[in-house]
This record gives structure tokens, C-alpha cells and sequence, in this order.
């Protein structure tokens, strides 16, 4: 089990490679793909099956064409986020999952970073498991060059052209990959680097499937140099972070994309006023110092009205193809596919929020009343102790 549809190939590949001398046979459930083809391939018992849990748990829900019965192992690869809740919970997924699971089982758990949710499944578990850490106090590997470059929020466009462009004219074999931190973002830049000429793709959720793998093989042939990604698993020399990842281990994910089996690889990550402090988790975080990128500012100030008005253009032209509004249409598919109505969804949200609303002014209307009378009190208070003060001067004078 693993979080992304292309590491899942990734994998795939690897067991293509190293189990065809023993026959092995594998099986790819992702999101995104023929079902029916899917089940077609879990009823013909494959030794291996990688999959997100999203979709097989669609599959155990939805048929009994197979089952999972006779496991022996289940992998958690990238297990931090797969046990995290959040924006992409599994929690559900994992759940149906493990139901359908032997009790007894070898489970192996895989990560980069060792998060709290983690530590609290080691100390839960009932039979001492087996706990190994790769060297802890080196969270990212030497051969990896960590620069920082500090760039004004509105103009940051402009440093990332530069930076591509002296790679580019540096380094014109270079795979480089761009992490964004929303899709918008990603086909935005990719439409921009693209007036720019230079050979770039985007990569994102709210792509078709086949769309991604195109895009993810195109990257991987060296068709394109340029990756735009808001998460990939693909392995090259170049990392450029175009925001700052808000959580330290997310970094770690990112940058671990390059310096891979020993290769030198850089990552570097643009900067802004308000990040700052997320710049000294990640230090805090990887014990180590990111070192200042240098770069031409004369160049970059050359471009930045170009850049910006290029950008502008590209946002023009993402609003006219209804960007947002499919995103919406995904969200409701998702949901359906879940068993869920999106509309009552959309009105329990909306009645949660009219709850929280209430709540708030509820809260800030007693904080007020406890305000007031904390200031009567102290008014009192005042008043008692003034009107001692003129006893006593009157005492005082008789």
C-alpha cells in the first residue's frame, strides 16, 4: 500500500524487473482506471499487488471476485503519510482494508521521516516489533547540495525563470522538477515556463490518469527536462521548491527526489518574508544549516515585468478553460464513489459552519460579559479604595 498512483508504478517496476526469473506476477490497483479491468486481474491471484488504499478498499467494498484471505505481508510504504490524518486521510480506506486482512501477518511499515503518529504505533503494538533507523541523526545525505534563495513574495515568478534558464544554459542534460503547492500553481507555471520555451510538463491530481502517466513517461524519457509537480515519485538532479513545504518532513520528501544511490543533486528552495520560521523547522528538523543560493539580480530584475505579465496571461487563460469548477466536479465523483451524496454533504457542511459561527459569537459575547465584568469589578475596586483615601484625609484634618 503506498499514497501515489505513480509510485505505485515506480514499485511495480521494480518487482517487473527483479521477479520475472521466478514468474512473478503483479497487480497495479490504482485510482483513476478501469475497475472491471482491475478486478479481472485480483481474481487471477497475483503474487503481488500494489495499490492506494483508496482504490483497493473500492474493490473489497464493491466485489467478491477476490480475496485477501491468504496474505502473508502487508507493506506500508511512505507509512507517515499514509496514517496521517489529513488533507488526505486514509483512515477509512485502511480500515476496510485491515478487515479484510489475516490476523496473521507479517506487516512491514516504510518511511522517511519517523512522525509522532509512528512513534505512538510502535509503543501501541502488542508484540515488540523489530524497529530499525538509518543513521538518525541524518535526516537528508551529504551528496545533497540545500540552498535557500530569499525572494519578495509578488516577484518570485521571476527568480524561478532565472534559476531555470541558468540550469538550462549550465546544464542542458538536467532533469529538474518544480514543487508547487497546489494544482492551480502547477498548470499555471507549466502554461508560463512553456511561453518561455522551455521543454516543461505539468503533473497533477486534477489530470486523467492516462494524461499523468503521458506526462510522468515523457519526464522519464528525457522528452521533457522540466517537471512541474505538487508530488511525483521520480528520481533526478535538480529540486526546486517554488513555495516552502509548511511541514518539515514534507521537505524531506521532496528533496529526496534528487541525490539518489550516491549522485550529487541540489534542491533548492525559493524564500519568501513569511517563511521564514518554516525555514527553521526544516533546519531545526534535518540538522543542518541551508546555505544562501546566489543569484544575478540584475538578470532577474531584466525579466520581471516580462514574467509577471506572462503569468497574468496564463491565469487569464486557466480561468477561461473552468480550472476551478472541474476541480469541484472531482470532488463530487470522489464522493459519490465513497457512497456519499455530495449535496447533503455540502449541506451538512454549511450547517457545521453555521454551528461554528454561532459557537464563536456565543464564546466572544461571554468573553465580552467576563471583559465587563471584570472591569466593573476593578471600577469598584477603585472607587472603594479612592473613597478610604478621603476618609482618611479627613480624619487627617479634624
Amino acid at each position: 500500500l503506498l499514497p501515489g498512483r505513480e509510485l505505485a508504478y515506480q514499485i511495480a517496476e521494480q518487482f517487473r524487473v527483479l521477479g520475472k526469473p521466478l514468474g512473478l506476477k503483479d497487480c497495479v490497483v490504482v485510482g483513476g482506471l478501469d475497475m472491471v479491468a482491475q478486478a479481472l486481474e485480483l481474481s487471477r491471484k497475483p503474487h503481488v499487488v500494489i495499490a492506494t488504499p483508496g482504490r483497493l478498499a473500492d474493490h473489497l467494498r464493491s466485489s467478491n471476485t477476490f480475496s485477501l484471505k491468504k496474505l502473508k505481508f502487508l507493506v506500508l510504504d511512505e507509512a507517515d503519510r499514509l496514517l496521517e490524518q489529513g488533507s488526505a486521510d486514509f483512515t477509512a480506506d485502511l480500515e476496510v482494508i485491515l478487515e479484510a486482512v489475516p490476523a496473521r501477518r507479517q506487516t512491514l511499515l516504510f518511511s522517511a521521516t519517523l512522525t509522532d503518529t509512528l512513534k505512538e504505533l510502535k509503543s501501541l503494538a502488542s508484540n515488540r516489533p523489530f524497529f530499525w533507523e538509518a543513521v538518525s541523526e541524518v535526516r537528508t545525505v551529504d551528496e545533497l547540495d540545500q540552498r535557500y534563495l530569499l525572494v519578495p513574495e509578488a516577484i518570485k515568478d521571476a527568480y524561478l525563470v532565472h534559476l531555470i534558464q541558468t540550469f538550462h544554459d549550465e546544464h542542458s542534460d538536467w532533469a529538474i522538477i518544480i514543487f508547487t503547492k497546489t494544482c492551480k500553481d502547477c498548470q499555471v507555471l507549466n502554461m508560463m515556463l512553456k511561453k518561455y520555451n522551455f521543454p516543461s510538463v505539468a503533473l497533477h491530481s486534477m489530470m486523467k490518469q492516462r494524461q499523468r502517466f503521458a506526462a510522468l513517461a515523457k519526464f522519464k524519457s528525457s522528452i521533457f527536462k522540466i517537471l512541474i509537480a505538487t508530488d511525483v515519485a521520480a528520481r533526478l538532479q535538480v529540486v526546486i521548491n517554488h513555495n516552502t513545504p509548511g511541514l518539515p518532513k514534507i521537505y524531506i520528501h521532496r528533496v529526496g527526489r534528487t541525490a539518489r544511490a550516491g549522485r550529487k543533486g541540489i534542491a533548492i528552495t525559493l524564500v519568501t518574508q513569511y517563511d521564514i520560521h518554516l525555514v527553521h523547522a526544516i533546519e531545526e528538523e534535518i540538522k543542518l544549516k541551508l546555505q544562501e543560493y546566489s543569484v544575478e539580480e540584475q538578470s532577474v530584475l531584466d525579466i520581471l515585468t516580462q514574467v509577471n505579465v506572462t503569468r497574468r496571461q496564463c491565469e487569464i487563460e486557466l480561468e477561461g478553460t473552468d480550472f476551478d469548477e472541474k476541480k469541484e466536479i472531482n470532488k463530487r465523483k470522489q464522493m459519490i464513489l465513497e457512497g456519499k451524496d455530495p449535496d447533503l454533504e455540502a449541506k451538512r457542511k454549511a450547517e457545521l459552519a453555521k454551528i461554528r459561527k454561532k459557537n464563536k459569537q456565543c464564546r466572544e459575547k461571554i468573553q465580552q460579559t467576563l471583559q465587563k465584568k471584570k472591569q466593573l469589578q476593578l471600577k469598584r475596586k477603585l472607587q472603594r479604595k479612592m473613597e478610604r483615601r478621603n476618609k482618611l484625609h479627613a480624619t487627617e484634618e479634624k
